[in-house]
């Protein structure tokens, strides 16, 4: 039975680097997989799937008006596909979520999401918290915090390296964006008032 996966994490975990090497295990086998990422990587008009250790593929870009099933219904016209991968799924609509979930049950084809769980300000993304409710496997990537700890959260930081507390929910420069444990993040964005126990 094919599954709708969702694996996140906080950034700099590895979800990108992951979801290459699960689709070259696809290929290398003979299978044919489908690459998603979000609009909002669009690079030279195309879209690219890239890791920060260097490895990338093209991929389809989605965006919020986009029907997901139908589109990998119609790839399938031009062949089977084995296993839908999506990166950046916190950027899918809850109803593109359904959609894919749909892609699971109804086209028998695995989907495999990865993303942030929660923004800068420790909110859901739409698309994680439709994935989190209705997924069939939940997958947690860890990463760490300064201190050793698995970081959960993440802060967003200007160019002088202060960290943000309001501002758009994306803002898709990587570099602005340190991941931290909750206690830390808590300490960083000012809920706690003092650094420390």
């Amino acid at each position: 039975m094919a599954k709708l996966y969702f694996s996140y994490a906080a950034m700099n975990a590895g979800k990108s680097t992951l979801l290459l090497q699960a689709a070259y295990n696809y290929r290398e086998r003979g299978m044919r997989p489908l690459l998603y990422t979000s609009s909002l990587y669009v690079k030279n008009g195309s879209g690219l799937i890239s890791s920060r250790i260097g490895i990338s593929e093209p991929a389809e870009l989605y965006s919020a008006e986009d029907d997901l099933y139908n589109a990998i219904r119609e790839e399938t016209e031009n062949g089977k596909v084995d296993c839908v991968f999506v990166d950046e799924a916190q950027f899918l609509t809850a109803d593109q979520v359904w959609q894919l979930a749909r892609v699971s049950d109804r086209l028998r084809i695995p989907v495999m999401c990865f993303g942030l769980r929660t923004d800068f300000q420790g909110k859901l993304f739409p698309g994680s918290q439709q994935l989190l409710a209705i997924a069939d496997v939940l997958r947690e990537i860890r990463t760490i915090c300064e201190c050793g700890a698995k970081a959960t959260m993440v802060v967003r930081q200007n160019a002088d390296g202060r960290v943000l507390t309001d501002g758009e929910q994306v803002a898709i420069e990587k570099s602005v964006y340190v991941s931290l444990c909750r206690k830390h993040w808590e300490e960083a964005v000012g809920r706690w008032p003092v650094k420390g126990p």
